[in-house]
């Protein structure tokens, strides 16, 4: 470079910084001008979105999954062997408490206790004509014992042939939908085979589990509702027992509730999606749950107080989906701060909006 062209430089530089003074002087002189007539512009004021605590009602509800089960259900076998000749019942359909569902062959089991019936008679005739004998002193007590023993032998068989022949019939314990037959008319029947199922599906029960940590606060006589695949009604139950322990593998407590089904929209095995109310308060002070600020040993929120943001530091209790109980450091009646919490900091001015919840 040659001197000129340094000389050049030096001098476009010296301007520059000449300009750049007497631009600020400039500016500072607008300013104090402003200031001198009141009219300094003011800070930014930051445009926050409110609500306004009162006490309402509030519920933690605790959504799990559960399982629909019949209110009774039973395996229909027979308690004897025998040839199938009979079968009452129809697939899938309803029947009667004590309706007959199958018939066993019984032609062998009338015949034994026709049998019994006939040497009971005997022996009741005999036992008769020893006890007179007894009277007259003609036989003694030890004859007599053995006439009165077979007698009552005997008809410990009869009894015993009778039991045996009612067991032939298969009547159903109790009325409710009948399941598909695994039998035909003329099988053998053995007690290790089941003939169908029965199941009594109005009402249902639905077993479902909660975290342990809950178990004091579920008992029997709670409501529940619950959705099922492809139903998109809500279905009301009723809490009706609790397991007296927690499960140590899951560490989970399990609860039955039952549910009316006139309609047998409700099929035993469904999986069920529960929910259940575990814990209320009749005046909470709630809050959405973003508008509190977690940190170390405590929590924190914003209040809009006087035209600025002031910090409340604060406890809570419930919890739902959306909100957040405050049991402690605010009261109702302050505007709590629900948007821009991240550009917040105490004493910062701000512009309030009444937001809903």
């Amino acid at each position: 470079m040659t001197l000129t062209q340094r000389r050049l430089s030096y001098g476009a530089i010296a301007l520059l910084v000449a300009a750049g003074a007497l631009f600020h002087r400039l500016s500072a002189a607008r300013d104090d001008a402003a200031a001198a007539a009141g009219t300094r512009a003011p800070a930014a004021v930051l445009q926050v979105d409110v609500i306004t605590l009162r006490p309402e009602p509030l519920s933690e509800r605790l959504t799990t999954s559960g399982t629909i089960r019949a209110d009774e259900e039973v395996e229909i076998v027979s308690e004897i062997s025998g040839k199938v000749v009979a079968i009452d019942f129809r697939e899938g359909h309803l029947v009667r408490d004590g309706a007959l569902l199958v018939k066993i062959d019984d032609t062998e089991l009338v015949a034994e206790r026709d049998r019994a019936a006939y040497r009971v008679s005997l022996a009741e005739r005999a036992e008769a004509r020893q006890r007179r004998l007894l009277d007259e002193g003609l036989v003694s007590d030890q004859e007599y014992d053995f006439a009165l023993n077979e007698l009552n032998v005997l008809r410990a068989e009869q009894k015993l042939a009778e039991a045996q022949l009612i067991k032939t019939s298969i009547q159903a314990p109790f009325g409710g939908v009948i399941g598909l037959r695994n039998v035909s008319l003329g099988s053998y029947l053995t007690p290790a085979v089941m003939i169908a199922t029965l199941q009594r599906v109005n009402p249902v029960k639905l077993d479902f589990s909660l975290p342990e940590k809950y178990a004091g606060q579920v008992q029997v006589g709670d409501s529940i509702q619950f959705r099922t695949k492809g139903d998109t009604r809500a279905h009301a139950g009723t809490v009706i027992a609790i397991e007296p322990r927690v499960d140590r593998d899951t560490r989970s407590l399990t609860l039955r509730a039952s549910s009316p089904n006139p309609d047998g929209a409700l099929v035993p095995g469904a999986f069920a999606d529960v929910e259940i109310e575990v814990s209320s308060a009749k005046d909470a002070l709630a809050v959405p749950a973003r508008a509190v600020i977690p940190e170390l040993g405590g929590k924190k929120l914003f209040v809009a107080e006087n035209g600025q943001a002031q910090v409340r530091r604060v406890e809570t209790g419930l919890r739902t989906a959306e909100l957040l109980q405050v049991t402690s450091g605010v009261e109702a009646g302050e505007q709590v701060i629900v948007s821009a919490i991240q550009q917040l900091r105490p004493g910062l001015a701000v512009e309030v909006i009444e937001a809903t919840q």
